[in-house]
């Protein structure tokens, strides 16, 4: 039974919508070929991804700081600050932002971090640490 605690469902949202963020970016270049063939091109404006990197931002540092605090292990901040940090260079760079492929890849790649981020921490927040709080 998966654990629904508020740490590991963080996590858990955070990964899915990391990794789904990062197929959306992979397949983008075909979704924008197809878009304007289904009517639906207005939904995909950049409001919607500068909203997305910012809770992706937001979720990521709340998730791995909280996850921190718990397991003293810098293992999913080391993916999460890269993979923010390439989100944010594909957003406002002009030359990556305004290129579709070399967006897409860029895209892809943060999005791909921040989730492994999220999984990282899943799994560092789910190995029993010995600590004061020990009840044996």
């Amino acid at each position: 039974m998966p654990d629904l605690r508020p740490r590991s469902l963080i996590d858990r949202i955070g990964a899915f919508g990391s990794l789904l963020c990062a197929v959306h970016c992979a397949l983008l270049p075909l979704a924008i070929a197809l878009l304007p063939s289904l009517g639906v091109a207005g939904w995909f404006d950049g409001r919607f991804e500068l909203a997305f990197v910012i809770f992706a931002t937001l979720l990521g540092s709340f998730s791995v700081a909280w996850g921190y605090r718990r397991h003293r292990a810098v293992r999913a901040l080391v993916l999460l600050l890269p993979g923010v940090l390439v989100l944010w260079l594909g957003l406002l760079y002009p030359p990556l932002h305004h290129s579709l492929l070399p967006h897409a890849v860029v895209m892809t790649l943060g999005g791909t971090l921040v989730g492994l981020a999220h999984l990282a921490n899943l799994r560092l927040n789910h190995v029993h640490v010995h600590d004061a709080h020990c009840a044996h």
